[in-house]
């Protein structure tokens, strides 16, 4: 008798060993019709696998997770099949699941080009009708790479080749497409009803230059329309918001070929970046944060003492002055230790909490440059807390409810908290790393926060919480960390005098809030659709008079607003209004206050407020009132399209 225990705690008995597609039938044909998996003993099988022991089940759907990332692996494969029925002699290489989709590499002599993806998808829907079943086997090593060369798929015996001995060798089939993968897949290509293609890429294979420059086709699949549907309206959205786009648009930053990955920062988006920074150096102030400020470059001998040589140096770049070679700083922490060890510390002393808007440099590759979101050149909200090891752990508390705070402030409201634990390669012992990890993790229980464990992805010195946002079009971004490091202040000579008279190497929490400066603050324009929070905005108030005869009062008033704090702008242009306010508008500006004769004479101003509402007329020094009273309640005026 075979005890099959499913998720709820029932149990069901089998003579024989059972299918996972069988019992998904015995308890219902509904559930039989929407198996797609099973996990039996926490492991993702297909439905044909046969349980033939006590087992733990549950059944996958396209509701779950695990699901969803079956059918777009599979929809991966059905695009492979389709394209092979297109173009015999293209070779499949990889088509793993990225996220919200899926892609493919093909080493094709065709280039594929836009058109060719409704082709393709065309195909795709064929090979769904014919519902053809897909069927897992097991092949001898020998006999896959034999069988993968004589039809042409040259990469795939590289990757059998590749894979571990006792690794157990699977392909899948469908019609008279072999493919392979581990697996687990749908049961048939009926299954896959809802998928669409999104765009072409190259790819180098392995991700060596050195190697042939693939093509990568992108695609997503989804349970049901409807979630298709929604997913690309928010990608529309999102093209809409693109930073880089409304960055120029609306004069913030622009790039250039003569400074890859670096940014040019206009007066507006200057203003933008400096409300963003004069709001953190608050937050440094009132919690008890040291501003400092440490040298750009740095001799290599420190690089190597720290450990980041080692790790990192292909991402460094590197100045020869005088025989000797320099590094500028991709990341803070080596020039915060030295300033902590410029003196002799106490324990009364600590925690030592330092700050930094620190300016690094990384040599990341070319492909990889993505507007404000990767760049070489970057700003951190730096910090790094020296304490004792009983002070991490209020230290951890204490630092994500400021968080917390923080993003509220900046109106994101939704956050997720991930632990990462120690990767295969890192420096410390493993007493060490089971005490950090302990107290990240502990932190967070105690504040009463749920959070999900990344194993393996911590930094090479210690663990991290990461903290990751949720934008308005339901976007995640990994902003925030607190990184808890035994180790390199032990490397770096860094030591406190204990209480018992005895020197002591501190604990260093390496923490930033929002990260990157360009970055977050492409993430708020996006957020915001550009339309920024009056507070963040770059201009509050824009000024346009409606004959020259108002000029004068268009400048006075702009004069008294700048006066209160308050930044703004006039359009004096000979120009007829309508124009004026349209531009005006365009920029996305909270507010335009329109001034004609009346106004002048009145010593009032005509209010539009941000989705051109009209606010009337009134006092100047009620409008003051107004706007002052929207920075100190964070208010987001009006709505943009």
């Amino acid at each position: 008798m075979i005890v099959v225990t499913l998720p709820d705690g029932a149990k069901r008995e089998f003579e024989a060993p059972v299918t996972v597609a069988d019992i998904a039938a015995s308890i219902g044909s509904g559930l039989a019709k929407a198996a797609l998996a099973g996990k039996v003993n926490g492991k993702l099988v297909d439905t044909t696998f046969s349980i033939t022991e006590d087992s733990t089940l549950a059944i996958i759907t396209a509701k779950d997770a695990e699901g969803l990332e079956i059918i777009r692996h599979s929809t991966s494969h059905l695009m492979a099949q389709a394209v092979k029925e297109l173009w015999p002699d293209s070779e499949v290489t990889i088509g793993p699941v990225v996220e919200n989709g899926f892609y493919y590499d093909f080493s094709t002599k065709h280039p594929f080009t836009m058109d060719d993806l409704s082709v393709i998808e065309k195909k795709m829907d064929e090979i769904v009708k014919r519902d053809l079943p897909i069927v897992r086997e097991e092949w001898d090593r020998s006999k896959a790479v034999e069988f993968f060369k004589s039809i042409g798929e040259h990469y795939k015996a590289e990757i059998i080749e590749s894979i571990p001995g006792d690794e157990v060798l699977s392909v899948y089939r469908q019609g008279d497409y072999v493919d392979l993968c581990r697996g687990p897949h749908v049961p048939s290509t009926g299954k896959l009803k809802v998928h669409k293609l999104m765009k072409i890429a190259g790819a180098y294979w392995r991700g060596d230059s050195k190697n042939e420059m693939l093509q990568r086709i992108y695609g997503t699949a989804w349970g049901k329309k409807e979630e298709q549907a929604q997913y690309l309206h928010m990608l529309e959205e999102a093209e809409k918001r693109d930073h880089r786009k409304l960055g120029k648009e609306l004069d913030l930053f622009h790039f250039q070929e003569e400074a890859p990955g670096l940014i040019f920062w206009h007066a507006k988006g200057w203003a933008l970046w400096q409300q963003v920074e004069s709001y953190m150096r608050e937050i440094y102030r009132d919690n008890g944060y040291m501003e400092v400020k440490a040298p750009q470059l740095l001799d290599r001998t420190l690089w190597e003492k720290s450990g980041h040589w080692s790790k990192y140096k292909e991402n460094m770049f590197m100045i020869e002055s005088e025989s000797r070679y320099y590094a500028l700083k991709p990341m803070n922490c080596p020039g915060h230790i030295q300033i902590f060890n410029s003196a002799v510390r106490s324990y009364r002393d600590l925690p030592i909490r330092y700050g930094e808007f620190g300016a690094c440099h990384r040599n990341e590759p070319s492909g990889s440059l993505h507007g404000l979101m990767r760049v070489r050149g970057f700003t951190q909200d730096d910090g790094h807390i020296f304490c004792t090891e009983d002070q991490i752990l209020a230290e951890c508390t204490e630092y994500t409810k400021l968080v917390q705070s923080v993003y509220d402030h900046f109106g994101f409201h939704n956050i997720s908290y991930k632990v990462a634990t120690r990767p295969e390669k890192r420096i410390g012992d493993d007493a060490t790393w089971d005490k950090a990890e302990k107290a990240l993790m502990t932190a967070l229980e105690n504040a009463g926060i749920q959070y999900e464990i990344l194993p393996g992805e911590g930094a090479f010195y210690g663990p991290k919480i990461e903290y990751h946002l949720k934008d308005s079009l339901g976007r995640g971004w990994q902003c925030g960390t607190i990184q808890v490091d035994f180790q390199m202040p032990g490397r770096l000579g860094a030591e406190y005098v204990a209480d018992d008279n005895s020197r002591r190497t501190p604990v260093m929490l390496h923490r930033a809030i929002i990260g990157s400066m360009e970055r977050f603050i492409g993430m708020l324009i996006e957020h915001y659709a550009g339309a920024m929070p009056v507070w963040l905005a770059p201009i509050q108030v824009g000024i346009a008079n409606i004959t020259d005869d108002q000029a004068d009062y268009a400048t006075e008033i702009a004069s008294k607003l700048r006066k209160v704090g308050l930044r703004a702008d006039t359009d004096l242009r000979n120009g007829k209004i309508t124009y004026k306010i349209r531009e005006l508008s365009l920029q996305k500006l909270p507010y335009i206050l329109v001034v004609g004769a009346k106004e002048k004479a009145e010593g009032t101003v005509a209010v539009r407020a941000r989705g051109g509402k009209d606010l009337g007329t009134m006092k100047v020094e009620d409008f003051i009132t107004l706007v002052q009273d929207d920075v100190a309640n964070l208010r987001v005026v009006g709505q943009v399209d």
